[in-house]
């Protein structure tokens, strides 16, 4: 069983930036697929970025360039860097790991408004 626990939203103005972490439990952070995603009212949950054991990155095509992801394996936690944030960014953000089983994290709220 991984836990995972996100941090970091909060209410930012359009421009801003904002730091998401997600703190995994477990001994093997090192092996995990760690993603994040999002959901906003009325709309499906998307990819927004992810980074695999080997640190290879996939990021959806609306963020690209504004929201690297990283991740720290000894401090068993990823990251996610949003910068020149915009409205339509406003969502709740989901921390995911695959690690022999999916896993999901409860989700910080970003809102993004001036």
């Amino acid at each position: 069983q991984v836990q995972l626990v996100e941090s970091g939203g909060g209410l930012v103005q359009p421009g801003g930036s904002l730091r998401l972490s997600c703190a995994a439990s477990g001994s093997f952070f090192g092996a995990y697929a760690m993603g994040w995603y999002r959901q906003a009212p009325g709309k499906q949950r998307e990819m927004v970025a992810s980074i695999t054991s080997g640190n290879t990155r996939t990021y959806a095509d609306s963020v690209k360039g504004r929201f690297p992801i990283s991740r720290d394996n000894a401090r068993n936690t990823v990251y996610l860097q949003m910068n020149s944030l915009k409205p339509e960014d406003t969502a709740i953000y989901y921390c995911k790991a695959n690690w022999r089983e999916v896993y999901w994290g409860q989700g910080t709220q970003v809102t993004v408004s001036s």
